[in-house]
């Protein structure tokens, strides 16, 4: 292990010479604005113009765990493993790269470039496919050195040393039924968390630290070894930073909405300015706000920057979503809009703050109580994020829907139900099942017996059509998935939630019992406007009937509609769209249809597009 315990190495890798900021290259992605039936909408653009989806997964929870040394991936052939079936098996374009601020700064003024090293490692396998990276300093329940081993419960996030100098009272969670309630009802806990928002000075063998102060530096570490270790363009392909996972209050002496503005948002400010001398700049920062600010249970809510102002576009507002009822007490499944008010809520908050909006974490555990209801829930999650509106509402007025909002989904774990975790250092406490980490099971893929990928829920729930990119503004986006309600391999019916109005019978028969998506856009930026096309939709058997044409087949050498390979997939594609200005319209479905009937369900979609006041 290469460490450098000098202060003078770690003040130049923190502060350094200034950086210029990156050209403009590759995927580098930024917050950019639309104007959508009157209004000022904050989305994703690139450096095209093009407005820009990001859709992929966590990259994992065994950050959390001591057992690959506090990184996703055992070694960098496991994360080209896995980088390469994400892409293959769902055509993500983005994921959530764990990080340990344990990992990176094991002792005080210390920072580990050999993990950095591993930690860049690994990223590439992803950035050289060509996919996105939000780099996500990870925290639960602060940090694992709070907890004893015979401990119910663990954490992960901040270093040893720092809980060593902290002299935390021993750590108890009185009638604790999940790991979460130990935010609120462990001492030691709500002590380490109060102490880093308030920068209490600690007494270490390096002198007197600041424990925000502490962090600060590694984080701005860690950006400067980043941005020197990846190649210009795969650099454009890191998205920003998310600097601390579900913060909590600690529960001092004032209310929840003046904690995250005079504690909280003060050090996401800090963190912006470090990011901008490490490099970053042209980055934004990825800003959760509290823990349960939209909790089911309105009782329990907290925050969510309501009382700040603005953040501005060089904040992303970064939220989290668990349906916690259907995990606990409710036992329905969800329906057609069944998260619409959800994830709605989360649009309406990021416009409030002057930014966009990114889920970074959703998901349903996949074995063990309620998990039965883990194939619907996830279906009603990314019909949430597609589209803010159930199935009529969406047909009759679909600009109200809201913008296509980016995810990564909790999670993917190529090592659920194979790790080898001691918990909290314990021996005789060795956790092999699910994440290892605190009883959950949220991967939504494991391997087989030779190490292949393979998913645990119906591949049509996660290998989901979405416009990764489009020349324009997005006025309109729906995808039907017909995704099992159950899991791989069940023989459980197919469950079809979105069904065209009467008064359009051709494209009602054109779509019936089929997947199929509908995308709505006003062209007028360069390059091609592009969908991810998933594996479910053979091209040679899938047809487009759109305001620019119609097609029974697709080919690989079409002028206007084709189909190529997603970058960095030999298997993935996508479907790629120069139509040009003004507004289009088009439908893609995975079936060969006539062209007499793509040409009846084209005249629909024109009629539709008038109705609906998209024209």
């Amino acid at each position: 292990m290469r460490v450098f315990a000098v202060t003078v190495v770690l003040a130049l890798l923190v502060f350094g010479a200034p950086v210029s900021a990156a050209p403009a290259d590759g995927g580098t992605v930024t917050v950019g604005t639309k104007s959508v039936g009157g209004k000022t909408v904050q989305i994703f653009r690139d450096r095209l113009g093009r407005e820009v989806v990001l859709r992929g997964f966590n990259v994992s929870g065994t950050t959390k765990l001591n057992e690959h040394g506090r990184l996703p991936f055992a070694s960098v052939a496991d994360a080209a493993r896995s980088a390469t079936a994400m892409r293959d098996l769902t055509g993500a374009n983005a994921i959530r790269f764990l990080v340990g601020w344990d990992g990176v700064q094991p002792a005080p003024n210390t920072v580990d470039t050999a993990y950095l090293d591993r930690a860049a490692a690994q990223i590439r396998e992803f950035t050289r496919r060509g996919v996105h990276v939000l780099v996500d300093f990870h925290q639960d329940l602060f940090s694992r050195d709070l907890f004893d081993k015979d401990s119910w419960y663990t954490g992960n996030g901040a270093p040893k040393w720092v809980i060593e100098a902290g002299k935390y009272p021993k750590e108890h969670c009185v009638a604790c039924v999940t790991w979460g309630q130990n935010q609120w009802q462990n001492d030691a806990v709500r002590s380490a968390f109060r102490d880093f928002w308030l920068n209490r000075k600690l007494e270490t063998p390096a002198g007197l630290i600041g424990m925000q102060d502490a962090f600060l530096d590694q984080a701005a570490a860690t950006m400067r070894h980043l941005r020197n270790s990846l190649p210009t363009r795969e650099f454009g392909l890191i998205l920003g930073l998310d600097p601390f996972n579900e913060p909590a209050d600690g529960e001092g002496s004032i209310s929840s909405a003046d904690r995250e503005k005079e504690l909280i948002w003060p050090f996401y400010q800090r963190v912006r300015a470090r990011m901008d001398t490490a490099g970053w700049q042209d980055k934004p920062l990825y800003a959760e706000p509290l823990v349960n600010w939209n909790l089911a249970i309105v009782g329990l809510r907290r925050g969510g920057f309501g009382t700040i102002g603005t953040m501005g576009p060089r904040y992303v507002f970064n939220a989290h979503f668990y349906d916690t009822l259907r995990l606990s007490v409710d036992p329905t499944k969800p329906g057609d809009g069944g998260y619409a008010n959800q994830t709605n809520e989360i649009r309406d908050r990021a416009a409030q703050l002057g930014t966009t909006s990114f889920l970074s974490e959703f998901g349903h555990r996949m074995t063990g109580w309620s998990a039965e209801k883990a194939p619907m829930i996830l279906k009603s999650a990314y019909q949430g994020l597609d589209r803010g509106a159930g199935n009529d509402s969406w047909w009759a007025r679909p600009i109200a829907a809201g913008a296509v909002m980016s995810a990564t989904q909790w999670q993917w774990d190529i090592y659920n139900g194979k790790h080898r975790e001691l918990m909290n250092g314990n021996p005789d406490k060795v956790l092999t099942a699910g994440d290892a980490w605190n009883d959950e099971d949220h991967s939504v893929v494991d391997t087989d017996a030779g190490g292949a990928v393979r998913f645990r829920v119906d591949q049509r729930v996660l290998d989901r059509m979405y416009p990764s990119a489009v020349a324009g503004d997005t006025l309109a986006f729906a995808y039907e998935d017909m995704a099992k309600d159950g899991f791989a391999g069940s023989k459980a019916p197919s469950v079809r939630w979105m069904k065209v109005p009467a008064q359009y019978p051709a494209l009602a028969k054109v779509v019936e019992n089929r997947q199929f998506g509908i995308l709505a856009w006003r062209g007028g930026a360069s390059g091609a406007t592009e969908l991810h096309l998933p594996r479910t939709f053979d091209p040679a058997n899938s047809s487009v009937a759109a305001s620019f044409g119609v097609h029974s087949g697709l080919s690989t050498s079409d002028a206007v509609v084709r189909v190529q390979n997603e970058e960095g997939s030999s298997v993935a594609r996508k479907l790629v769209v120069d139509a040009g200005a003004g507004v289009h319209v088009a439908l893609v479905v995975n079936a060969r249809v006539p062209v007499a009937d793509l040409t009846a369900a084209q005249r629909d979609l024109a009629a539709w597009v008038s109705a609906a006041g998209l024209s």
